[in-house]
């Protein structure tokens, strides 16, 4: 049995939670018996839930390709580092998690992050965040937010993602919102994400 470790979920964010890995098992990925596709699943200890409990209360496993190049994901069970993992709820109530969902360690959070979990990001409901890999890039709907951080310091989750967050306007449109508490009444137009 490996050791447990805790789990921190949120983003598309179909589910957030916070939970401990008790285990790890290979399974098959359907019981189609031709299907040799394998995953892994992961045993948890659900502690706290921030999305997601509109579909599935309890979460007792979370499911992951086992090979790295169909994204599956590698979690370290042998220690107690906690992280923020993204996941989706499959139509069979499984939680699912890949390379292409956020995956942190808690530890490696900002305190702005850590905080628009129970605060901001629910703020943000309403908007897209659209990534700008190469310029020019551009936002093409007004409730969208430019996000880019793979532009200015080629990986995804820099300054960005680390002290800001994308809400929702009164008028509609969203807009990048730096950390602190959030705001009383309208939102500044922030031009230096």
């Amino acid at each position: 049995m490996l050791k447990p470790i805790n789990i921190f979920f949120a983003y598309e964010i179909k589910h957030i939670h916070i939970s401990k890995i008790s285990s790890e098992k290979v399974v098959p990925a359907s019981d189609n018996p031709l299907d040799t596709h394998k995953m892994i699943r992961y045993e948890i200890k659900q502690i706290k839930m921030f999305k997601g409990f509109e579909k599935v209360k309890d979460v007792q496993y979370v499911y992951t390709p086992f090979d790295s190049s169909l994204c599956g994901v590698k979690l370290e069970a042998n220690n107690k580092k906690q992280y923020l993992l993204t996941g989706q709820i499959l139509n069979d109530g499984k939680v699912f998690i890949h390379l292409c969902n956020y995956i942190e360690p808690w530890d490696d959070l900002s305190l702005s992050q850590k905080k628009s979990l129970n605060q901001r990001y629910q703020m943000g409901c309403g908007c897209k965040i659209t990534t700008c890999y190469m310029v020019p890039c551009s936002i093409t709907a007004p409730n969208e937010c430019l996000w880019t951080d793979w532009l200015i310091e080629r990986k995804l989750y820099g300054h960005q993602a680390k002290h800001y967050a994308c809400i929702k306007r009164s008028d509609g449109t969203c807009s990048w919102y730096r950390g602190g508490p959030p705001p009383e009444k309208d939102f500044i137009d922030i031009s230096e994400p």
